[in-house]
């Protein structure tokens, strides 16, 4: 396996863009990824979401600021879009992503995968792939109903505290989500174990991406 860095700015921190289409949706995909990066150097997170209710906005700004603790800077960016209704919101979608690409200038960024199968996941990613052409997209996944989990390309391994805290921010900040039954401590540490499997994590621990272009200078 081929060990690859991120590669880090020298003069300024690392600005990583996170976009998700509902509230819980980065802290699943790439919470432990980004608690990694906190604990290795300077980093400025833009953490977007794009349904986000008053309710859930509140539990996702509660996990946000548990997460982005240790972040050089940090800006929660919320939209109140229709849920499940992404499609038929495409254009003033495409308006808002785009708006971050000129604000937020990112070197890596986090979105959902292409062949997620919920409408507003595929929404999501299509839109980020349409603003950034330039940029090192990493496509996260989420465990739900629907299936669709496939190998992925590229993964971040990750220590056992850094597991333990995802999973305890999730838990501890997502409370309407406690009655889903795929909501559990068991789902978010299983895929984490069968990543850190695959990726042959010390720890046991990863967590998995897919890595649609890659250019090897």
């Amino acid at each position: 396996m081929i060990e690859v860095a991120i590669p880090r700015p020298s003069r300024r921190p690392l600005r990583v863009l996170c976009l998700g289409a509902h509230c819980d949706d980065i802290d699943i995909g790439c919470g432990g990824t980004l608690l990694r990066l906190l604990a290795s150097g300077r980093v400025e997170i833009t953490w977007a979401v794009f349904s986000a209710p008053e309710e859930r906005g509140r539990e996702l700004r509660a996990s946000a600021k548990r997460f982005l603790r240790r972040a050089t800077r940090s800006d929660v960016v919320t939209h109140e879009f229709k849920d499940s209704y992404f499609p038929d919101q495409y254009r003033p979608i495409k308006q808002a992503v785009e708006r971050l690409g000129t604000a937020v200038e990112p070197d890596l960024i986090f979105t959902h995968h292409g062949a997620d199968l919920h409408q507003d996941h595929r929404v999501i990613s299509e839109l980020t792939w349409n603003a950034f052409r330039k940029h090192l997209i990493l496509e996260y996944e989420i465990p739900k109903y629907d299936g669709g989990l496939l190998p992925t390309n590229a993964f971040v391994r990750l220590s056992k505290s850094q597991v333990d805290r995802k999973v305890r921010i999730l838990m501890e900040s997502y409370a309407s989500q406690l009655t889903k039954r795929w909501f559990t401590q068991d789902t978010f540490r299983g895929l984490m174990r069968i990543r850190g499997i695959e990726s042959a994590s010390t720890s046991g621990w990863a967590e998995g991406f897919h890595a649609r272009k890659l250019c090897v200078a």
